[in-house]
């Protein structure tokens, strides 16, 4: 039995008739069912497995009741769950046929958290650095607000192990700042080709517009949303972050404090995207295309990288046709 916290197969790995012996962290599971033949008794379920590289579902096929049952309440969700089994073709894919015994819990101190979220390739100290710089670029009352934001250590933490979303772009650790990161560079190239917009009113906003992610989703062996991220979404979590947050600095200028607000209320850009307001003066504008192409741009490699196919091209109904050449 694996003990020594060394996981050695990863999902992107297995092929038909693997024998799996290894964990994996549960994303979610299904209740226990019957079988589908009145003559079979026992009960089997299934569990959706991840880890960094991957998601595959598992099944067990229990042949005692009370025994499956058993095993079934052994684990949750976001659990770590040591198992060993089979890998066998279904439909178009993979899934793992659990064996009987062996099925367990795995400790904390069993595992390493990166094996089952992936981190960012970056250095991620360093970007919180290169963050900071630029903050210092800002004038004032922008770099005060945002020192007292990015600086305390505390959001500073979060901001860094946050991912940017949960699948379609920078969804790992890290991948918050890395996105924001993106998204500023975006907007300082952008202002150098338009000087006339307010650099330092653009680059906050573009600092701020994914502050609430945050509190949006919640990062253990898997990234899932939040509670409050459920019930309020990460645009309304960072406006009450903003303004909490102003509310401590003295005699924040009024104007700059809706127009802040205004910028992270409409960074998705439309009403349907999720935004309660479009963007209504060029910074926002330029924030919300800056966000929506770093995104596109990371989404659609993601795609071509992760294609499993010797077709020129691939079909998502969101972006449409990739090409793969």
């Amino acid at each position: 039995m694996l003990m020594n916290g060394v996981k050695k197969q990863f999902i992107d790995e297995l092929e038909e008739g693997d024998t799996v012996n290894s964990m994996f962290a549960v994303k979610f599971k299904k209740p226990p069912r019957k079988y589908k033949s009145r003559s079979k008794g026992g009960e089997w379920f299934e569990v959706r497995l991840t880890d960094k590289t991957g998601e595959i579902t598992a099944k067990y096929w229990g042949d005692d009741k009370i025994y499956t049952n058993k095993i079934y309440r052994s684990f949750d969700k976001g659990d770590v769950i040591y198992l060993r089994g089979r890998v066998v073709a279904y439909g178009e894919g993979l899934e793992i046929s659990m064996e009987k015994e062996g099925l367990r819990k795995c400790l904390p101190e069993e595992y390493d958290t990166s094996d089952f979220v992936e981190i960012c390739s970056k250095d991620i100290d360093e970007m919180m650095s290169q963050l900071m710089d630029i903050i210092r670029s800002t004038e004032e009352p922008y770099r005060s607000l945002l020192l007292s934001l990015f600086g305390d250590e505390d959001f500073a933490e979060k901001f860094k192990k946050s991912p940017a979303a949960m699948h379609r772009h920078h969804s790992y650790i890290g991948g918050l700042l890395e996105h924001t990161l993106n998204v500023v560079r975006i907007c300082q190239r952008v202002h150098e080709l338009h000087p006339e917009l307010d650099y330092s009113l653009m680059v906050s906003g573009a600092m701020i517009h994914d502050i609430g992610k945050i509190r949006e989703f919640d990062v253990g062996t898997t990234i899932e949303m939040s509670e409050e991220g459920m019930l309020l979404g990460h645009i309304t979590i960072g406006v009450q972050m903003l303004l909490e947050r102003i509310a401590r600095t003295e005699d924040f200028p009024e104007r700059i404090k809706l127009k802040l607000v205004h910028i992270i209320l409409s960074h998705h850009g439309k009403n349907e995207y999720g935004s309660p307001k479009i963007p209504q003066f060029p910074e926002a504008h330029v924030v919300y295309f800056a966000d929506d192409l770093d995104a596109k741009v990371d989404y659609t490699i993601n795609l071509k990288e992760r294609a499993e196919t010797e077709d020129l091209w691939i079909w998502k109904k969101d972006v449409g046709h990739i090409y793969l050449k």
